[in-house]
């Protein structure tokens, strides 16, 4: 059951760099222990913070990557914890920094599209994966 009122606001991104390897596009995605799920890197917003600046901050706090926003993704609704959650995402290309493991995010992976689809827990994580496609090929970068 959900409990009127406003729902709980949170950002991410669906994270992406080309391989060091081969230069295929790889996302990444993290791994919480708290809930033992993957999903992309996100977290709720302080007060009165920009969408897209808490996006960015979380993505940095989980990955420890600084990265270029590019396109808005998809929002998601979904409940947690019987209260409405809305989760605004942006594709973003990571061009610097070095994962710390954490008590929030004990690992990352760096994974092709179909393998990241294919691990990721939610439905609505895997998805993202297809908007992350859909919008690096509108700009030439897929």
């Amino acid at each position: 059951m959900l409990v009127p009122g406003k729902p709980i606001k949170a950002a991410g991104c669906v994270l992406w760099r080309r391989s060091p390897a081969d230069g295929e596009l790889e996302i990444a995605i993290v791994h919480r222990p708290k809930y033992d799920d993957w999903s992309h890197p996100k977290g709720k917003l302080k007060r009165d913070e920009d969408w897209l600046a808490g996006a960015l901050r979380e993505v940095s706090e989980e990955t420890g990557m600084r990265c270029h926003p590019g396109a808005e993704l998809p929002t998601v609704h979904y409940p947690a914890n019987g209260r409405p959650k809305e989760v605004r995402y942006w594709a973003a290309e990571a061009v610097a920094g070095e994962f710390d493991p954490n008590d929030e995010v004990d690992r990352l992976l760096w994974l092709p599209p179909d393998q990241a689809r294919r691990i990721l827990t939610q439905g609505r994580d895997q998805e993202l994966v297809d908007a992350l496609l859909e919008a690096l090929h509108e700009v030439g970068r897929g």
